[in-house]
């Protein structure tokens, strides 16, 4: 049974950082496409970073320059480092993983097969 663990989630003001984690057992998180997805209250899940094998980033538009997805394979820990926060980006934030390798990583949610827990990003004014 794989398990995704995130922990790092927590209330900031607008401007501030935070830096997710997602700790994987027994997934290795080199393996295939890893992301990082978030849902918002009355919103749908989106697709908010990938990370694939060969080291290839994806990011949604809205985050670029922002957000900063890393693996680090020898923890087999995926990382989301946020910087210059915004209101808008209040979620509760989801690791996962794709059983299948891919050639490109997709950032839509039925890419992936297994899910954290979420934890919640909160994000004031």
């Amino acid at each position: 049974q794989v398990q995704l663990v995130e922990s790092g989630g927590g209330s900031v003001q607008s401007g501030g950082s935070l830096r997710l984690s997602c700790a994987a057992s027994p997934y290795t998180v080199s393996n295939s496409c890893m992301g990082w997805f978030r849902q918002a209250p009355g919103k749908e899940r989106e697709g908010v970073a990938t990370a694939a094998r060969d080291g290839r980033t994806s990011y949604q538009d809205s985050v670029k320059g922002r957000f900063t997805i890393s693996r680090d394979n020898a923890q087999n820990t995926l990382y989301l480092q946020m910087n210059s926060l915004k209101p808008e980006d209040t979620a509760i934030y989801y690791c996962a993983a794709r059983k299948l390798w891919l050639p490109v990583c997709s950032l839509s949610h039925g890419a992936y097969n297994y899910w954290g827990q979420g934890t919640q990003v909160t994000v004031s004014s």
